[in-house]
């Protein structure tokens, strides 16, 4: 079980975020895997590209 206080609160623990159209992404913020860690930097490792609606392209 994963301690509450390192649940992302990006994503609220789940992994994914949504936009407003309710595409469905990784969230960006804890990568994915939905634990932020004290310490662990929020900004992505590399930039990600977005088309013209400003949706991350995978």
């Amino acid at each position: 079980m994963v301690d509450r206080n390192q649940l992302c609160k990006a994503c609220d623990g789940s992994g994914l975020l949504a936009d407003d159209e309710n595409w469905q992404y990784s969230c960006t913020v804890c990568g994915g895997d939905g634990i932020f860690t004290s310490g662990e930097r929020p900004e992505p490792d590399h930039l990600f590209q977005v088309d013209e609606n400003n949706r991350t392209l995978e």
